[in-house]
């Protein structure tokens, strides 16, 4: 309505007037009814013409045959000058040809808040625009490494696909989407990277795949999916990883990398989603939700250490082994299993004493049910085709971990077994039973 930078004050009038009048006549009768009162200096035409005084705004309304509503006169006189130019508008009685009232309800000084503005302006930039100038001989190191670190892209192959430093010394390589991500992890000082430039697999990336450890890790949109599907069909994965919804691995930060590199998938867990029509993402991030921190698998990730700028070779963790817990039956004969077997088994513990030396396999419901009991070679084919009804699963022999990881996608909650081999990586919300 008003520019502050303009006016020193604004004077808030409230009209009350005995009938219909329109906002003509309320600008009349101040300009009428003010004339020569105040003599020539604060003539409210002249001061106007030479700009002290502002235009006059009126807003009112007329309801059941009465008028009332407010004014507002910008002043850039002194504080008595306004002062007493208010206290003469409250002397107007008549508005056309109504009786009126007129109030003075106060008048604000725009300095007030100019200063007001300039306050928290200067908090604003008080904790905003002096963040560069204590930088720490840290920073100063972290700039100049990570300088160097974006330097060390190389190109290898015959399609010059970008890569890190690393890539063909590794034993594990990381795939991601473009450049920008090989950028992005340098800084971070992974080294062991390599894009595949498009939806097209490069041939050098598919050999990579068959000779090293191999993650990967892409965005997780439709860009993403596309790759990694023709990925998991061309080339030879071991793990995959996706960025957090709505980010993108060029964008992340090097905490959000590290995190979601632990949190990968094992691709043999994601190779029978494939055949479906909806995102591999989402399934990948609903076993992260599960698993959270207690991802136990090895972690293809080549990070320079500030104290050290040479690369380390990932470890290999040691693969977690469950050894068998003593039974009370006798090991020498045994014919006592089946002599203790219960009738009609009503527990997991019943049933994984009725299961044992018949070297098949049964799946049980959340109660205890049993939804069927399968040799070693239909379990390859039902396995895939549970639903929502097992809960468990107990096996007369050992298990591996592709097992482990096959059961867990499906939703199982435990798996009991007389053993479990090459197990390197324990999800959190299966339990696994030796017995």
């Amino acid at each position: 309505m008003y520019s502050i930078d303009s006016i020193k004050y604004l004077i808030h009038l409230h009209i009350e007037a005995e009938g219909v009048v329109e906002k003509t006549d309320v600008v009349g009768a101040i300009f009428g009814q003010t004339e020569g009162l105040l003599g020539e200096d604060l003539d409210l035409r002249d001061l106007q013409r030479s700009g002290r005084i502002g235009r006059i705004d009126v807003q009112i309304t007329s309801k059941h045959g009465k008028t009332a509503g407010e004014c507002y006169i910008a002043s850039s006189l002194d504080r008595a000058e306004t002062a007493i130019l208010a206290a003469a508008l409250e002397t107007i009685d008549r508005i056309g040809p109504c009786m009126a009232v007129i109030r003075i309800q106060n008048i604000e000084d725009l300095r007030a808040i100019k200063r007001r503005q300039i306050v928290e302006r200067a908090k604003e930039l008080l904790l905003d625009s002096f963040d560069e100038i204590g930088i720490s001989t840290y920073d100063i190191l972290a700039e100049v490494r990570q300088a160097s670190r974006i330097e060390k892209i190389t190109a290898i192959g015959p399609e010059r696909l970008p890569a890190g430093p690393a890539v063909l010394d590794s034993d594990a390589i990381i795939i991601v989407e473009g450049r920008a991500d090989v950028l992005n992890l340098l800084k971070c000082g992974i080294n062991n990277t390599v894009a595949v430039e498009g939806t097209k697999v490069p041939e050098t990336v598919i050999d990579l795949s068959y000779k090293k450890n191999t993650t990967v890790f892409v965005d997780g949109d439709r860009g993403g999916d596309l790759i990694l599907r023709e990925l998991l069909q061309v080339a030879d994965i071991d793990f995959v990883a996706f960025s957090p919804r709505r980010r993108s691995v060029e964008d992340m930060s090097r905490k959000e990398i590290v995190k979601s590199l632990r949190n990968k998938v094992p691709a043999s867990v994601l190779k029978a989603h494939i055949e479906k029509d909806e995102p591999i993402s989402d399934l990948v991030f609903e076993i992260e939700s599960v698993t959270g921190n207690d991802q136990r698998t090895e972690t293809a990730v080549l990070i320079e250490e500030d104290r050290n700028p040479e690369p380390k070779t990932p470890q290999t963790e040691t693969p977690l082994t469950i050894t068998e817990e003593p039974t009370t039956a006798s090991v020498e004969n045994p014919e006592s299993d089946i002599q203790k077997k219960p009738e009609n088994p009503s527990t997991i513990r019943e049933h994984t004493e009725y299961m044992k030396n018949t070297g098949r396999t049964r799946v049980l419901t959340e109660d205890a049910g049993v939804i069927g009991d399968y040799s070693p070679q239909e379990l390859k084919k039902i396995l895939p085709k549970l639903n929502d009804d097992a809960a468990g699963i107990i096996v007369d022999g050992s298990v591996d971990q592709k097992f482990i990881d096959q059961a867990f996608a499906k939703g199982l909650k435990y798996v009991a077994a007389h053993g479990f081999e090459g197990i390197v990586r324990r999800p959190a919300g299966l339990r696994m039973i030796p017995f």
